[in-house]
């Protein structure tokens, strides 16, 4: 499906503008005055490019929850909001815990055609804490799983965490961990402070997610191991590790854009769109994760995009499933706390939404400079501007978020993912393959 494409005087990560041509599926060209007969002419004069996102950290729902999202409409999201490759956690049913069921993702991902979807496997059977799955098996499919993780769960028992930490480093891979202790979060609703306190909210304390992480980080030193933290919340986690990368653990951590925005006040208003795992958290805490993400403490922006249908995100707090669609907003709420705050560039944004994630889920083909001979994967964004995100903005299956009727900054005009176009000045392009 891959077409001649010249984007024209796109500025290459906010910095010079220059043209970039596409062609058979790669970066042909980068520089002034480029042509090409018969390519389709992109205008990025107001545009900066930026390789095409990745996200480390999706909830596709597909196969069993296919009234949430489907693979298809899951990668149809992460085109609008110019992401040209995600990695699918392994919550499905079945549970992406065998060779079988991550290779039917990959397929799924690959009739789709929005983006790649790299599987994540599941650390241990059914995602039930006991025995642990079948790492090797999935690390040596077509898949080729690189990254495991019970994601929605933690891995609670230290000696199943050691055990995993050690067979994924036999062959390169790395364990992504959903730090929460389970009996110090026992029936949480929200954030343990003074907001839980005056609602009468059961909390999730601070502790819960920062004695994992402290655990983990010591257990990744002692094997020399590699561990990454999942939606990292805390300004706690944030000093846990900073002192690891010091040591020279080698963690990397994720930050979910909602963590560097929201607060736990918004709890007050009873809505569940805010309700989510890790809860919002305080001011000082999403002050302490951008510091983080602006110093290299945390590695990447990831979104854990978490739908759900309308009936799981409504009528009683306590009753409603945790849970965020990200992946449309992402950008624009990284612009609004990051770039227009001064604490990032938009080249460090490359680095935190593309480049890193893929090298830490070790995805080929993504995350690479925009430059000849490289894949073309590429989105151009419009920064001027700004506007109130709706229901209208969403390409998914599900409504559930939480920057309804929020103004933001900036869009997201065109997405290119295999040298073809996904999304065409702001709308999705109807692939040959669609549905």
């Amino acid at each position: 499906m891959s077409e001649s494409i010249l984007i024209q005087q796109a500025a290459i990560e906010g910095g010079e503008r220059a043209d970039i041509l596409i062609d058979g599926g790669v970066i042909a060209a980068v520089g002034q005055g480029l042509s090409h007969e018969g390519a389709r002419v992109i205008d990025a004069s107001a545009l900066i490019a930026l390789p095409g996102l990745v996200d480390l950290h999706v909830h596709l729902r597909e196969p069993g929850y296919e009234a949430s999202e489907t693979v298809l409409t899951g990668s149809r999201a992460a085109a609008a909001g110019g992401f040209t490759a995600v990695f699918a956690m392994p919550n499905t049913l079945p549970v992406a815990d065998s060779a079988e069921v991550v290779e039917r993702e990959l397929e799924l991902g690959e009739a789709a055609g929005y983006a790649t979807v790299q599987p994540i496997g599941a650390v241990t059977i059914g995602q039930q804490g006991l025995a642990l799955a079948d790492l090797e098996g999935m690390a040596s499919s077509a898949a080729a799983v690189r990254v495991f993780s019970d994601d929605g769960f933690c891995v609670s028992d230290p000696l199943l965490m050691r055990q995993a930490l050690e067979r994924v480093t036999a062959f390169g891979g790395i364990i992504a961990q959903h730090a929460q202790d389970p009996r110090l979060t026992e029936g949480a609703q929200m954030n343990e402070g003074v907001v839980s306190a005056e609602l009468g909210l059961a909390g999730w304390p601070a502790v819960a997610e920062e004695s994992i992480i402290a655990r983990d980080v010591l257990l990744a030193e002692h094997l020399g191991a590699r561990l990454h933290v999942c939606h990292l919340s805390t300004a706690g986690s944030v000093d846990i590790v900073r002192w690891a990368k010091e040591r020279g653990v080698q963690v990397t951590a994720e930050v979910t854009p909602h963590h560097l925005l929201l607060t736990d006040e918004l709890v007050r208003t009873g809505d569940p769109r805010y309700k989510v795992n890790p809860p919002l958290r305080r001011d000082e805490d999403v002050l302490a994760v951008r510091r983080g993400l602006a110093d290299g403490t945390i590695d990447i922006v990831a979104t854990d995009h978490a739908p759900h249908p309308a009936e799981a995100k409504s009528g009683d707090w306590t009753k409603a499933a945790n849970g965020m669609v990200g992946l449309e907003s992402a950008l624009r709420v990284v612009h609004q706390t990051m770039v227009a705050t001064g604490l990032l560039t938009w080249a460090d944004v490359a680095r935190v939404m593309s480049k890193a994630p893929a090298r830490i889920g070790q995805l080929a083909g993504h995350g690479a400079e925009i430059a000849a001979g490289q894949p073309a994967e590429i989105v151009l964004y419009d920064p001027e501007g700004d506007a109130e995100f709706t229901v209208a903005d969403l390409r998914g299956q599900s409504t559930n978020t939480p920057y309804r009727g929020r103004q933001l900054p900036g869009s997201v005009r065109w997405t290119i993912h295999h040298g073809y176009v996904t999304l065409a000045d702001g709308e999705l392009a109807e692939l040959e393959n669609d549905a």
